[in-house]
């Protein structure tokens, strides 16, 4: 999940997306609990997703204005020959 992408959606589509990250992390813990986790990493990956969303939403509250970022290595110089 990349913060682009989140920041691209509204906040009602955001707290829609929270409550089923937060389904989710959920029922890994129980999943962990009983030895039945398949996949460890993704409880991390579910609760970096959460606090993505969080950083966004509290964001707009505050009314920060985030600009884009230009991708890294668009602008490199060229030696001169």
């Amino acid at each position: 999940m990349k913060i682009a992408d989140i920041r691209a959606k509204t906040d009602a589509e955001l707290q829609d997306q929270m409550s089923s990250l937060a389904k989710e992390g959920f029922n890994l813990r129980f999943q962990k609990a009983a030895g039945q986790l398949a996949n460890p990493a993704r409880s991390g990956q579910v609760r970096r997703g959460i606090a993505k969303i969080q950083t966004v939403l509290g964001e707009r509250a505050r009314g920060v204005k985030i600009e884009a970022k230009p991708a890294a290595g668009k602008n490199k110089k060229t030696k001169a020959e």
